[in-house]
């Protein structure tokens, strides 16, 4: 399977996607554990993709949604943005509207 197929799968299969340097439990980036935590602190049951063990999504993800960096949230296969973007979708109070709109549309 091609990777781009390979994400659009992921994103496809899931409300919710963060893909991120380590796990939830083990972020490897800053970056990464402050998305985690923005998400959980809003209610947000999300799947996480830790790129470190796929060395493919980790290059071929930045050109699939146009983002060089890590972490990256998708909700309904969109793409949000990256850290700064959910943080401050987080401190608006919009992630958790958000969160609840996808739960919703996904029962």
């Amino acid at each position: 399977m091609d990777v781009v197929d390979e994400i659009k799968a992921i994103v496809g299969t899931h409300p919710i996607v963060l893909f991120m340097k380590g796990t939830t439990a083990y972020p490897t980036c800053g970056f990464s554990d402050r998305a985690v935590k923005a998400l959980q602190a809003a209610g947000a049951s999300f799947h996480a993709v830790n790129v470190l063990a796929d060395p493919r999504i980790r290059a071929g993800l930045p050109h699939y949604s146009n983002w060089p960096t890590f972490p990256q949230l998708f909700l309904l296969g969109e793409f949000i943005g990256g850290c700064d973007i959910v943080e401050d979708l987080h401190a608006a109070g919009e992630l958790k509207r958000m969160a609840a709109d996808v739960a919703e549309a996904d029962s």
